[in-house]
């Protein structure tokens, strides 16, 4: 799978990745008006090229505070991420070359104000999905908002992940619609957080094409 060429997909008119991707980032504005004063502590998992935070970041009045790593496994999407973050003046966001599942890359960083979990899901098998939410309590911080993707194609595993997520104490905040073509989902932390498990693998990436 070349998943460089893969983001062309997000500028074809009408596209479900472009729909997608449009949603997800209604949902950043969102959290990010929600913050409180301050800094506001972002992580993305599997960030491809940033397109979903940096093009909010591009406009939004709260960018200076936003203080944000994207760990991304392929090098020309993570340098086409560094160049549009380049761009964004007065923003700190940094872009890691690496594997996005080993939790070393979050050092630091969490528990994050907002976690992008988006393209994750629909590349990892079931049971590591239900392992990734585990890790979710460790990557978040109280009332921190994690932003999630995942197909809604049969069998349609996008219910349970809102049952698993939400024994963890997460509280659902907005999901898409069934038949919008795409899910996306949104749920607050409202639990205490778990110390980061440095050296841990939270899934191993599988890809669509093969599952």
């Amino acid at each position: 799978m070349d998943w460089h060429a893969w983001h062309d997909a997000y500028d074809l008119d009408g596209s479900a990745l472009g729909r997608r991707l449009h949603v997800v980032q209604e949902r950043i504005v969102a959290a990010l008006d929600a913050s409180p004063p301050g800094a506001v502590r972002v992580v993305s998992v599997c960030a491809g090229q940033g397109r979903d935070l940096v093009g909010v970041l591009s406009d939004h009045p709260r960018r200076g505070d936003v203080v944000a790593r994207l760990v991304e496994l392929d090098p020309d999407n993570a340098e086409a991420a560094r160049r549009a973050a380049g761009a964004l003046g007065p923003a700190h966001v940094e872009v890691v070359v690496g594997d996005a599942a080993a939790t070393e890359y979050y050092e630091g960083m969490a528990p994050a104000d907002l976690v992008l979990m988006c393209g994750v899901f629909g590349n990892i098998s079931d049971a590591d999905i239900e392992r990734t939410v585990g890790f979710c309590t460790q990557l978040c911080a109280t009332d921190g908002t994690l932003v999630w993707t995942r197909h809604r194609k049969q069998p349609d595993v996008f219910p349970k992940v809102c049952d698993w997520l939400e024994r963890l104490g997460f509280v659902r905040e907005w999901v898409s619609e069934p038949d919008a073509g795409f899910g996306v989902g949104v749920h607050r932390f409202a639990g205490e957080p778990v110390p980061l498990d440095v050296g841990a693998r939270m899934f191993t990436f599988v890809g669509y094409d093969v599952l």
